[in-house]
């Protein structure tokens, strides 16, 4: 079984970083997903693509998949880019070009 080992991203629909401070453990699909013959619904013969495990650190998530003997892989988050900027940057004028006289 192959597991994937991550960090979650921040939620797109709000502005903190709640609910980040975790890794997550998910196992990938063994078997195609495809529709259902009697309600059309996309299904799997197997339920293990639906694990998914919290862990405090990525190295009890390894430690666990370890333990398992499952194959997995760990994501290393990106790191957080923060451009600094003031208030009144966003009200500033650019400055004017000014000609000079050599450039006649």
């Amino acid at each position: 079984m192959k597991a994937r080992i991550y960090q979650p991203s921040k939620n797109a629909m709000q502005s903190g970083r709640a609910k980040t401070d975790f890794w997550l453990l998910e196992c990938d699909d063994e078997t195609r997903r495809g529709p259902e013959s009697l309600m059309g619904w996309t299904s799997a013969s197997d339920t293990k693509g639906e694990i998914r495990m919290k862990f405090d650190t990525a190295e009890d998530a390894v430690a666990f998949a370890k333990k398992k003997g499952w194959e997995y892989t760990v994501a290393t988050p990106q790191a957080r880019i923060i451009t600094p900027r003031n208030y009144v940057d966003n009200f500033r004028k650019p400055a004017p070009v000014l000609k000079t006289s050599e450039s006649k």
